[in-house]
């Protein structure tokens, strides 16, 4: 007679809701009711008191303080705070990179200013009518100069052998202004300068030394652009329905169990955020590249290559070279004559002494060599602080955004209740996502804006690796390669994630085709669900049997 109070009970316990607490009472929704009320929703319809949550679709059926509409509302706001979130981290980096570049480029700009800046200060006193009558062919050069710095698509070398040939052009014919030299015997004299050097080994030792230089500071100077417009529109990627589920049950279902001082366990939101950013994390090895690259050519600047020496020191070295022509005029005026003839005497008077160097002026470069290292100093710390960016952003976001509990609370909320959180930390990146217990992601379906962004962290680490070894190469803006890739904010995710980039420059990974794993219903809990009434009946059936038999 004993048996039956004991199966009715276990068929009763199976039948009872779940409750937040160990108490029969209905609790207040009073701290819901006020969170609900700051997030900007209205209160009207929202519950004084828990009631039953069989209508809930994302957060554990039991008692709650949330009606679907809650529920939807927090949803969406858990998209909207979570993305800002993204945001505000891609934002301090975008700072850190720009930062770093603006800082370079005004050094660097300012190095090219004062030295063309020099040679107008100088240049009228020590040459005449050498410079004076020669003023654009200087000008030209420093504005092709900007201009390859600048991403522009010039052959720098093209344009430090235009400068030296129209220089010559011009200075011979001032330092010969007794014969008519015509433009056909110009093309002459030109053809044999290699020969003769009448600028000494300047422009050829010039030129290997600024070639490599501008290649490796513009090189450089773009790089931090191009992470920092990755960084940019990665951030802008939309959530996915399925991750906006996980985060919706992170941070706002503990609030609708009633449990809204109970922070998430901290495994739970790496999970969750690990999840979500499956594909922001595949960013870190070409990311860490860059870094690496950036790293690199910061120390070529600072010592090799010697950017400050080099590019300050432009206009002495031009100097260098007008005086090379002028003390060995006699003997490269012989040598050109007899490659290319005697000119015509000219009819017109001459007067070369006035375009002959009129006195000795002394030429300096102020050196602004400190100040280029402790800018190289500066951005390799950030660089180095940066590598690990994007696979630290789960833990970051966490610790810091969402408010997780510590790695050994067993008090915090685990997506169904208060207690400790037991499934694994999954690994980084889209493959490793495959069983992950909280989001499910589709690992044969990677991002293609991410993927083109990769593709773009690639290309400059290419480019960089080519300046590290004094190679020039295709350089244009790349800002706006991607142009058509759009951040994801103009389509629904379910659309947006079955879009195919037909970007040329755009390289899908290879992929195997993986089986949807299971367990994952609607209410997005379904691997650590509670057992069923219909279980717990057996459960009940089988302990009378054995009750019964124990008699």
């Amino acid at each position: 007679m004993r048996v039956f109070p004991w199966g009715f009970w276990l068929l009763c316990v199976a039948s009872a809701p779940a409750r937040g607490d160990s108490g029969s009472k209905a609790r207040s929704c009073a701290e819901v009711r006020q969170l609900y009320g700051a997030k900007g929703f209205s209160l009207s319809g929202v519950p004084q008191a828990e009631i039953s949550g069989e209508h809930l679709r994302i957060c554990p059926q039991g008692y709650t303080c949330c009606t679907s509409e809650m529920e939807e509302n927090f949803a969406n706001k858990s998209r909207s705070e979570f993305e800002a979130m993204m945001k505000e981290a891609g934002r301090s980096v975008q700072a850190t990179l720009t930062a770093q570049h603006r800082s370079f480029d005004s050094y660097f700009q300012d190095l090219l200013n004062k030295s063309e800046k020099a040679l107008y200060d100088a240049f009228p006193s020590m040459y005449g009518e050498l410079y004076t009558q020669n003023v654009k062919v200087f000008k030209d050069l420093y504005s092709e100069l900007r201009r390859y710095y600048r991403s522009s698509n010039i052959n720098l070398e093209e344009a430090l052998n235009e400068f030296w040939t129209r220089l010559l052009e011009r200075l011979f014919k001032l330092l010969n202004p007794q014969y008519h030299i015509t433009d056909e015997y110009l093309d002459c004299m030109v053809k044999h300068a290699e020969q003769h050097k009448p600028f000494g080994e300047v422009p050829r030792d010039l030129k290997m030394k600024a070639t490599r230089a501008f290649i490796a500071a513009r090189s450089y100077a773009q790089g931090f652009l191009v992470g920092s417009d990755v960084v940019k529109k990665v951030s802008q990627v939309s959530l996915s329905h399925e991750c906006t589920r996980a985060i919706m049950k992170l941070m706002y279902c503990p609030h609708c169990r009633g449990m809204s001082s109970v922070k998430p366990c901290n495994n739970y939101c790496l999970n969750v955020v690990k999840g979500c950013l499956a594909n922001q994390a595949d960013l870190s090895t070409e990311w860490k590249y860059l870094m690496d690259s950036l790293i690199g050519v910061a120390d070529r600047i600072d010592g090799p290559y010697n950017v400050d020496t080099v590019i300050g020191t432009i206009h002495m070295r031009i100097a260098e070279a007008i005086s090379n022509l002028q003390e060995n005029k006699d003997s490269i005026t012989s040598k050109v004559f007899q490659g290319c003839g005697n000119p015509k005497i000219s009819t017109k008077g001459t007067s070369s002494e006035d375009k002959r160097r009129r006195g000795k002026v002394t030429l300096e470069a102020k050196s602004s060599a400190q100040v280029l290292e402790m800018l190289v100093l500066d951005a390799k710390g950030n660089l180095t602080a940066l590598k690990t960016y994007w696979i630290t952003l789960p833990s970051s976001l966490c610790s810091k955004k969402v408010m997780s509990s510590s790695a050994s609370d067993d008090k915090c909320w685990n997506g169904m209740t208060k207690g400790s959180y037991l499934p694994e930390v999954m690994g980084d990146g889209l493959a490793n996502q495959i069983n992950n217990p909280e989001v499910e992601v589709d690992i044969t379906k990677p991002d293609m804006t991410i993927r083109q962004q990769i593709m773009q962290l690639k290309i400059m680490t290419n480019r960089l690796g080519n300046a590290n070894n004094g190679n020039d190469v295709d350089f244009q803006d790349t800002s706006d390669d991607m142009s058509g890739s759009g951040s994801g904010d103009s389509c629904p995710d379910d659309v947006c994630g079955k879009r195919l980039s037909k970007n040329p420059s755009t390289r899908q990974p290879e992929t195997h085709a993986i089986p949807k794993q299971s367990g994952h219903g609607v209410n997005g809990a379904s691997s650590r669900s509670l057992p069923s009434a219909s279980l717990l009946l057996l459960l009940s059936v089988a302990v009378t049997a054995a009750l019964h038999s124990w008699r």
